[in-house]
């Protein structure tokens, strides 16, 4: 009888991950509060852990052309954080004003702050990115980089600066399908990206017949079309009508008091991501200058590793932020409040799992990527010690998502 019932418990599992992966229109607003995580949160960790390969493709393929290139692509990477705690802070606001008119059942004001947001957001960026690749070559000499560093990186540092736009967008977007319980969408999104950088960073790195190689640089081309890809199917979804939010021509009209509304729930998320993302640029800074390129590559190995295992945290996290915009707007704050509750119980057992597999994996995790001597062994302290924060991580991403 209980074998019956087990091999019931995951077929309706499966049934359920393959509705998840799928994605359909749900009202999150009723029913089961843990189907309705499940539902929410399977697409979003994939989605984010699809974000975090970005980096780790990179690193991989880099990995190969010596610790200049890593230290590159980590100094680079530990700049842009800045761009993504502006892109985070945008989408958290367009996620919570999306979830709730959507909760209100009121699709026309959930496209028009969807397109608010767009339009602020490209504005944001536009100027960052065009001081990020006037500056490449100082923002690399700012954050400690050696003389042979700089040498090759500015090209790569000034494609990854000038391809801002599409990191916005794509955080952007898909904050706007998770708002509206579309997150099946903003994964595949992602996975499209991913698919095009993985085929193209290789290619583009070493060469392949007519193909010319371009070393370092073809890695920023690679993930800056990736991205650019995955960009283009979000808006041909958003404009196809084949979405919850559904933009159009009307649609396109500035309006002032609706931006100024989204600026308001924006500007403090996203004032507290740049402050944290100060202290990874400080350290990196840091680290760069005192440790020279190995423990530069050491550190931005571990980093992006610690990063791809954070993001499924963050994917709950966005289940939570969706289930309290949508509860909210349906006027059901104690729902809102048990999603919050259940997400953070979620993220501080997943978290604690993976504190346990860095101490006592770590030295076979880093050896997965071609990093070797005191690179390889400054990677494992570090990721080490930054594991024994990951539970803290987890509960305070969750807290800061739905604030």
């Amino acid at each position: 009888m209980s074998q019956i019932t087990t091999q019931h418990k995951l077929i309706r599992a499966f049934h359920l991950f393959g509705k998840a992966v799928k994605g359909e229109e749900q009202n999150y607003t009723t029913g089961s509060l843990r189907k309705a995580i499940f539902l929410l949160a399977v697409p979003m960790i994939i989605e984010m852990g699809m974000e975090s390969i970005f980096a780790l493709v990179d690193l991989f393929f880099v990995g190969r052309l010596g610790k200049h290139a890593v230290s590159t692509v980590g100094l680079t990477e530990s700049v842009l954080t800045l761009i993504y705690s502006i892109a985070v802070g945008l989408s958290m606001a367009a996620t919570a004003t999306v979830a709730r008119r959507i909760g209100a059942k009121d699709k026309e004001g959930a496209a028009s702050a969807a397109m608010q947001s767009i339009w602020l957001g490209i504005a944001l960026i536009l100027v960052l990115s065009a001081a990020g690749i006037y500056f490449s070559e100082d923002i690399l000499q700012l954050m400690g980089a050696e003389e042979q560093t700089v040498k090759i990186g500015v090209p790569y540092t000034r494609i990854m600066m000038g391809s801002s736009t599409a990191i916005m967008l794509l955080f952007l977007i898909n904050g706007i399908f998770r708002g509206a319980g579309d997150a099946s969408i903003a994964m595949r999104s992602l996975a499209i990206a991913n698919g095009c950088n993985v085929i193209l960073c290789p290619l583009l790195i070493n060469g392949l017949g007519p193909i010319p190689a371009f070393g370092i640089t073809g890695a920023a081309m690679a993930t800056a079309i990736g991205r650019s890809i995955g960009v283009v199917y979000q808006l041909s979804r958003l404009f196809n009508g084949k979405s919850v939010v559904q933009l159009t021509k009307a649609s396109l009209k500035a309006e002032w008091a609706v931006m100024k509304s989204l600026v308001n729930v924006a500007w403090p998320a996203t004032f507290q991501f740049i402050i944290a993302s100060c202290s990874w640029i400080f350290l990196a800074q840091l680290v760069a200058q005192t440790g020279h390129s190995e423990a530069s590559a050491g550190y931005q190995t571990a980093i992006r590793i610690l990063l791809f295992f954070l993001m499924p945290a963050w994917g709950i996290s966005n289940a939570a932020a969706t289930l309290v915009g949508q509860s909210l707007g349906a006027k059901e704050p104690e729902r809102a409040e048990q999603a919050v509750m259940q997400t953070a119980k979620y993220n501080a057992v997943f978290m604690l799992f993976i504190s346990a597999l860095f101490l006592l994996l770590a030295d076979n995790i880093i050896g997965f990527f071609p990093v070797r001597g005191d690179v390889h062994d400054i990677a494992v302290r570090a990721l080490r010690i930054m594991s024994c924060g990951y539970v803290f991580y987890g509960v305070g991403m969750g807290a800061r998502q739905c604030v």
